[in-house]
């Protein structure tokens, strides 16, 4: 396994992470744990930059990686916002859209592997998750800054405008493979 799947597999680890650092900050009612939370999500977001940039600068793309870095992003995000959620600073709205998306893309990308085919995510796809993965980072600063938490849910929602558009593009994009599957 290169270095870039092994950046990957390890966001998939930091998901149980982020979530039992949530639970010990719910049941112990301390708020040292919650300064666990972005640094964590911090840290898995950087992997996220480090695994694309060494793949494609030094031509260690893989299927595997295809498969597991969108599969990574949207494990650790989707943990994040349902954090979120619970702490009551992001409305549900936000999560069930972005996660929807997810879920259609997903649908997607095993209709291509169906027929043979590996769709990697696109660049607006990238953005999305970028600029949603910084909203995030910025609302789990609450204990360290409340301003820059209070101006991350305004990014976050930048982040489900990309998620939209960057569904609505993936979807006519692969639009031949849906429909062949049906």
């Amino acid at each position: 396994m290169n270095l870039p799947n092994k950046l990957s597999m390890f966001r998939v680890v930091l998901v149980p992470v982020l979530v039992v650092f949530y639970y010990l900050f719910i049941e112990l009612e301390n708020d040292l744990f919650s300064y666990f939370l972005a640094p964590i999500f911090i840290v898995a977001s950087i992997t996220d930059f480090l695994d694309g940039y060494i793949a494609r600068s030094r031509n260690l793309v893989t299927v595997f990686g295809k498969f597991i870095d969108p599969l990574a992003d949207k494990l650790i995000v989707m943990a994040a916002l349902i954090v979120m959620n619970a702490l009551g600073y992001i409305p549900i709205w936000v999560t069930v859209v972005i996660l929807s998306r997810e879920f259609i893309v997903t649908g997607i990308r095993l209709i291509a592997v169906g027929e043979g085919k590996v769709i990697a995510a696109g660049k607006l796809g990238k953005y999305k998750t970028a600029v949603t993965m910084v909203g995030l980072v910025m609302m789990l600063a609450f204990p360290y800054w409340m301003l820059l938490a209070d101006i991350g849910i305004y990014v976050v929602y930048v982040g489900v405008i990309l998620t939209i558009v960057s569904g609505v593009e993936y979807f006519n994009k692969n639009k031949e493979i849906i429909m062949k599957s049906i």
